[in-house]
């Protein structure tokens, strides 16, 4: 039974009308994942040897120590970017295969996933140091097998997880409180979680309990899924109160008000887009990595600029590459009224520019690392502006992708997204606005190269309506084969 599941799902790749891009995704996450690979086997080679230069104390206690953050970031990382991988179901309940192994099979593709195979990478190359080192070789495999075995632990609260947004948001902001309280030196989880890592080693019968509690969270999962695995599951919604919304004060945005004010109510009521949302808030703390020097490769004055664009167009990054998409539930419908393209991109852009306004505001603490650098976060937010807000939405027209408001799927990308036209276009995204950046700085002085940036930006702005002019034709000409991609499930 599961030779034929395995052998269902090849043949469904291999069919798919998308098969080119499918290859082409396949083929670059190969190679990323062989970098994580990489990345984690030497990480878990030399992080004793580090620590122990470093820190000048037992580098096994202090992994130990911190071992909860570990996890805990393992399991928002799972939320965020690992899906559960469902068969085609619907149509195998129509044959004669008992729900049993069809849910069997979808949580042991969970077990196999890469972002449960990629801890091997880190804990066994520790591991074998340990042992190296001098380590009792029994106590070091057990506290290993456990370490290993929370991790699929992991895997199965995410099953969880994925389907109720409430406690994930509740556990993301429970992490955020107790580094912070541990960062400002006013309460330490480590105390009470490290004495619970040492004793899986001191004490190696211990394993048995992460054991035993990784099989009650699968048993947990296939009983939850079983339970729901009906050919009308996820029809029928939850009564709640109804409420409206009206948005009076978009009105005075004239005749794309009615396109504002739905954005905003997708935006407030769909998982997938209050996840857009919730990366580009992330995204404004991204400048850390650049200018507090945490990072010495990020030390140059050209990534300034790379830092501000992020910064102050997380939103622009995370929702404006998927304008069609986000429509594209309702789309066919919204092309059959009579509505103004012009208006529809107009209203986007909107949005883009209210929400990079609102972030390069709240950004405004970068202050505190130099006046020059919160003039690049400015400078850039400029250029998002003036220009990146048309570059996606030019982009938007040949991203065909199909979005699921209801899940997490694809938070981060889609092989759609993948293709000459769009790889194109991040070269006035990027590229050019660094390139403008270091003409400046390395002639003259960092000054002139914020002026260029800005200048660019301003430029854009100035000749907004005859760039929208062209994404409209665009958008025009794509119109049927948009209409066409959504239709297109596989």
């Amino acid at each position: 039974m599961l030779k034929h599941f395995v052998t269902l799902q090849w043949k469904s790749f291999f069919r798919s009308a998308s098969l080119s891009s499918n290859l082409f995704f396949k083929i670059i996450t190969i190679f990323f994942a062989l970098y994580m690979i990489v990345m984690f086997t030497v990480l878990g080679g030399g992080i004793y040897y580090i620590l122990e230069e470093k820190i000048q104390q037992d580098p096994f206690q202090i992994i130990n120590h911190f071992l909860i953050y570990y996890f805990f970031v393992d399991l928002v990382f799972k939320y965020m970017m690992q899906k559960m991988p469902v068969v085609n179901i619907k149509p195998l309940l129509y044959l004669p295969f008992s729900k049993a192994k069809i849910v069997h099979f979808s949580l042991w593709k969970t077990v196999l996933s890469f972002f449960n195979f990629i801890h091997y990478f880190f804990f066994i190359p520790f591991a074998v140091v340990l042992i190296i080192e001098g380590y009792p070789p029994l106590q070091v495999i057990l506290w290993t097998v456990s370490a290993l075995t929370i991790i699929y632990c992991n895997n199965f609260i995410n099953v969880f997880l994925n389907d109720i947004d409430t406690v994930f948001y509740s556990f993301l902001g429970l992490l955020v409180l107790l580094f912070g309280l541990q960062y400002y030196q006013i309460f330490d989880v480590t105390i009470y979680t490290a004495p619970v890592f040492n004793a899986l080693y001191s004490t190696p019968y211990l394993t048995v309990i992460p054991v035993l509690f990784m099989v009650a969270m699968y048993v947990a999962a296939f009983r939850y899924f079983k339970n729901i695995l009906y050919l009308d599951g996820g029809l029928k919604q939850k009564q709640q109160e109804a409420k409206t919304e009206s948005f009076d004060w978009l009105n005075r945005f004239g005749s794309i008000a009615i396109f504002l004010k739905n954005d905003l109510k997708l935006i407030k009521r769909n998982k997938r887009s209050r996840t857009a949302v919730i990366m580009s808030v992330a995204f404004i703390f991204y400048g850390l990595l650049f200018f507090s020097g945490a990072v010495e490769a990020y030390e140059g004055p050209v990534w300034r600029i790379f830092a501000g664009l992020f910064v102050s167009g997380g939103f622009l990054f995370t929702f404006g590459q998927y304008v069609p998409s986000w429509d594209s539930s309702y789309y066919q419908l919204m092309m059959s009224q009579n509505i103004m393209y012009r208006d529809y991109l107009n209203a986007k852009w909107w949005l883009i520019v209210i929400a990079t306004i609102i972030t390069t505001v709240l950004a405004s603490f970068y202050v505190y690392f130099g006046l020059e650098v919160y003039l690049a976060i400015l400078v850039a937010a400029i250029y998002n502006i003036g220009v990146n807000s048309h570059m996606v939405l030019w982009g938007g027209a040949y991203v065909k992708t199909p979005i699921d408001l209801t899940s997490n799927k694809k938070a981060f990308g889609d092989k759609q997204a993948f293709n000459l036209k769009t790889i194109l276009l991040t070269i006035p995204k990027m590229l050019l606005p660094m390139a403008l950046y270091a003409a400046g700085h390395y002639t003259v002085g960092p000054m002139l190269g914020y002026l260029l940036v800005a200048i660019a930006g301003l430029l854009g702005f100035a000749f907004k309506e005859k760039v929208f002019d062209i994404i409209e034709k665009i958008y025009k000409t794509e119109k049927y084969k948009t209409i066409a991609a959504y239709k297109q499930k596989n």
